[in-house]
């Protein structure tokens, strides 16, 4: 059956019949959607919405995230079509994915993007759709935060990442994506005793009650270890999971802007993701994929899978699993 869809299947972004099922469509042509989800702005019938936010003017050192939405889509192309592995079911055929395509935004109008990127999620989540963001830098999360807090209340953060992005910064107003975590936590969208940032591997004194596991608590003690101590912090309150690819370390995502050693391996990552299972997730994103740092495309690819896992981790909560 498979071999008959492969010789007929193309362009299935747009062609496709059905939000579920898997494609087999061949991974060096047609066009390009997340996983070869349709891509459409009706919400109607979809459990998940992946969409790009291609934004990357709140860098503080190398910019080209705003390329990762594109490179996270054309990287996913290169996941199998059969069922995510390590999972006990099918995200593809029990779950309407969407691809709702990208945040639209003036570039040269900054101080209007987070209220339009906090209305673009809101719109998803009152749709009573889950949204899986593709960036873009990290600073997309504060105002995606925004909309979750507006509508759950105040969030667990779940952050994978080798920076705290919490140096204090008090105007709100501000751009940048080293601080908007401090300012979530000070404007109430996130309860930092409930929220946990793991891969860390850089200095910040004030971490405001946030808990961290470092990169090197990770290799001490295992990824499994570490995702069951993820989910004593988290509980059964409603969860944000944002993964910056810097957490990773460089060997295994170079392509970022604020590469650090001694970070997490792949492998690592995709354990303690599937580890989590069954937390209250309500939606999520994978950031700071900057292509033109990475020819090899594997950082890219890395996003792809991370994003693969968040929609799993989406499809575990609502099965209850």
């Amino acid at each position: 059956m498979a071999l008959e869809d492969a010789k007929n299947e193309v362009d299935h972004a747009f062609t496709r019949d059905d939000l579920r099922g898997p494609s087999f469509e061949g991974t060096f042509g047609g066009a390009l959607s997340f996983l070869r989800r349709r891509y459409t702005k009706d919400l109607s019938g979809a459990d998940f919405a992946v969409t790009g936010i291609p934004f990357d003017q709140a860098v503080t050192n190398r910019p080209g995230t705003r390329l990762g939405p594109r490179a996270i889509r054309e990287a996913s192309s290169l996941q199998a079509p059969d069922p995510p592995y390590g999972w006990p079911f099918d995200l593809l055929s029990e779950f309407a994915i969407v691809d709702y395509g990208d945040l639209a935004y003036d570039y040269a109008d900054i101080p209007s993007f987070p209220a339009r990127l906090t209305a673009h999620i809101g719109g998803i989540l009152d749709a009573g759709v889950a949204p899986v963001s593709l960036g873009g830098d990290h600073y997309i999360s504060f105002p995606i935060l925004r909309a979750f807090a507006e509508r759950f209340g105040p969030m667990s953060l779940l952050q994978f990442d080798a920076h705290t992005d919490t140096w204090a910064d008090d105007d709100m107003d501000r751009i940048d994506h080293g601080t908007m975590f401090y300012k979530a936590v000070k404007s109430g969208l996130v309860d930092p005793a409930r929220s946990v940032q793991v891969g860390i591997r850089t200095s910040n004194a004030d971490t405001l009650g946030v808990n961290i596991i470092d990169a090197r608590a990770v290799h001490e003690n295992g990824p499994a270890a570490t995702a069951r101590r993820i989910r004593e912090i988290l509980g059964d309150h409603p969860v944000y999971l944002t993964f910056d690819i810097d957490g990773l370390d460089p060997a295994y995502a170079p392509g970022t802007g604020t590469p650090v050693w001694g970070g997490l391996t792949s492998a690592q990552a995709s354990i303690m993701l599937r580890d989590i299972a069954g937390i209250d997730l309500r939606g999520g994103d994978v950031v700071e994929v900057s292509p033109p740092f990475d020819t090899t495309g594997a950082t890219a690819i890395a996003g792809a899978h991370v994003a693969t896992e968040i929609l799993c981790l989406l499809g575990a909560a609502r099965r209850g699993t």
